[in-house]
């Protein structure tokens, strides 16, 4: 998908009711991870273009932060199963689902869609 369709796709999202009572556990976790990430990221930067002047990250921040990455994985991979869902639920095949992922076909999006699932079923098992 290109750049400017998926600002599109996000403008759309954003125009839904935003209803604090309705913040979805996972992915508010992920947003909160990733804007940890963020400040770690800034901090770094931050340091550099001081000349030292403030504090650096150490490497058990920048460890801490490698630590969340599976944790985000697994977070965004359920979150992208669900909607895939919820796009077969209200009747989008398999080609429109790969249109919006930026695949090239249908059996692209059936087969990442069960993939996904594979990973997610050998991690509640604990295989993975």
């Amino acid at each position: 998908m290109a750049r400017d369709a998926r600002d599109k796709a996000r403008r759309r999202l954003l125009a839904l009711a935003d209803d604090p009572a309705a913040h979805w556990a996972p992915a508010r976790r992920l947003e909160q991870d990733a804007a940890l990430l963020g400040r770690l990221l800034t901090a770094a930067a931050g340091h550099q273009r001081s000349n030292g002047s403030t504090p650096d990250v150490t490497a058990d921040d920048v460890g801490a932060a490698l630590a969340l990455f599976e944790d985000m994985r697994v977070a965004l991979d359920r979150l992208e199963t669900q909607v895939v869902i919820e796009a077969r639920r209200r009747g989008m095949d398999w080609r429109q689902i790969a249109q919006h992922q930026g695949l090239n076909s249908s059996q692209a999006a059936s087969q990442r869609y069960q993939r996904l699932m594979t990973r997610l079923e050998e991690i509640r098992q604990g295989v993975r």
